[in-house]
């Protein structure tokens, strides 16, 4: 028993250690304590684990074998950064000004590399076109003929310089990019194609960020006119009963619930709901969120953080008629039109007992503040952007998206533009 316990001993210690782990240093000015560690499927960043930060460094030690793009989210100062794992080691330094990211220095190998890449990659695809154009005004044994024919091939050149079995994600994702998604890849790449690679690609898809434009690009391949068919040849193949299939099928009613694809996103929302197998978490969350914000459903209660302009702790606990619920963002240039017309119209909204509760998708309190000093409505902001709570929660893609709710908090209307808020209400 001794010797069995004692083996149980290391091999619980052993299991506790970390595959590796993701180090940020930060100036001493920089005013946050909390970081969360993100990790990749699909589309979707999924949470990992927090920390606080010791001597102005966050140190996550991340205990499975991950390959993929990662984040890390500062929730009181909203500064995220993005970085890659390739299961080994990260480093990362940062510099910042008055509670901002300035600037990301990676200092491990594989981040580095990524970096330069990149870097490379948007010089290619920005700056090549143009030094192409300028060569044929230069003959090449001249000095400035030279220096253009050596950045061209610079600029040209491929992947070589990444060794595919000392960074497999980073000759992945370049690779698959080129590929599917360059300025020149819908010449060349037929749907069959795409097929193939979804359904073949190994793990690293799903936490590479290829997932989603490699579908819009499926989608838009050769002027496709039937949506549906193209869909359902994919699904076909990948099978839906499998966790490559159901992320997919997630993928692709986010898509067309982001492009007003109202028909087709009816129709494969309707195809998850019925599956009969077991649903991974991926699509799970995606039928929840559209389950919570369905005609007829009960708008899930949010919690106000810092309100303005009521007493209420919560959405539940307004009490009027009907309510009508806008996300929006002061930086949103459909709000800058769309809200000032319901600003005018506010005070007949009230005079039916009609409630206007403004939810930002703001970042910038100061931007947020000022703004709605003008909103005599209800205002609440979570102050996180696309990281709020409520984008999950209420299916949010877009602003403005509004609601109107009974006096039950159940959905009875979801207008697209403040003109049909108004129409409803019967409001000229």
């Amino acid at each position: 028993m001794k010797k069995i316990y004692i083996l149980s001993a290391v091999l619980s210690a052993f299991s506790l250690q970390a595959q590796f782990t993701v180090t940020v240093q930060t100036p001493a000015d920089f005013k946050e304590q909390d970081a969360i560690l993100y990790t990749l499927n699909g589309s979707k960043d999924i949470i990992a684990s927090k920390e606080q930060v010791k001597n102005n460094t966050w140190t996550f030690k991340y205990p499975k074998n991950y390959s993929g793009m990662m984040k890390i989210y500062f929730p009181n100062t909203n500064n995220s950064i993005s970085f890659i794992s390739e299961n080994k080691n990260v480093s990362i330094k940062l510099e910042t000004q008055d509670n901002k990211v300035k600037n990301i220095v990676y200092q491990d190998e594989s981040n580095d590399l990524m970096s330069k890449l990149q870097e490379g990659s948007q010089k290619k695809e920005l700056i090549l076109p143009a030094l192409a154009q300028i060569k044929e005004y230069y003959k090449d044994n001249t000095d400035f003929g030279k220096a253009l024919k050596t950045e061209i091939s610079r600029l040209s050149g491929g992947l070589s310089s990444v060794d595919q079995a000392q960074h497999p994600f980073i000759y992945y994702y370049n690779t698959n990019y080129s590929k599917f998604l360059s300025a020149d890849s819908a010449k060349k790449v037929t749907q069959d194609d795409i097929v193939n690679f979804l359904d073949k690609s190994n793990d690293l898809l799903e936490t590479s960020s290829l997932l989603r434009p490699i579908l819009v690009a499926y989608l838009n391949t050769g002027g496709n006119t039937n949506v549906g068919a193209s869909v359902d040849k994919l699904l076909d193949t990948l099978k839906v009963e499998t966790p490559r299939g159901q992320t997919v099928l997630s993928e692709l009613i986010d898509i067309f619930d982001v492009y007003d694809m109202n028909e087709f996103k009816d129709k494969y929302l309707g195809l998850a709901k019925n599956l009969k197998c077991t649903i991974n978490d991926r699509l799970a969350s995606t039928i929840k969120s559209n389950t919570n914000v369905e005609m007829g459903a009960t708008f899930p209660n949010n919690k106000f953080q810092s309100p303005l302009n009521t007493t209420a702790k919560s959405l539940y606990d307004v009490k009027a008629d009907k309510k009508v619920i806008v996300f929006w963002s002061s930086t949103c240039s459909h709000c800058e039109s769309e809200l000032p017309k319901l600003l005018e119209k506010y005070n007949d909204l009230k005079a039916k007992n009609i409630q206007v509760v403004g939810l930002s998708l703001d970042t910038d309190k100061d931007s947020y503040s000022k703004k709605i000093t003008v909103f005599p409505w209800i205002n609440d902001s979570e102050l996180k952007g696309w990281n709020s709570s409520y984008v999950d929660t209420y299916n949010v893609h877009a602003t403005p998206t509004y609601f109107i709710l009974d006096a039950n908090n159940k959905i009875i209307s979801k207008p697209e533009h403040v003109g049909d808020v108004l129409e409803y209400f019967k409001i000229k």
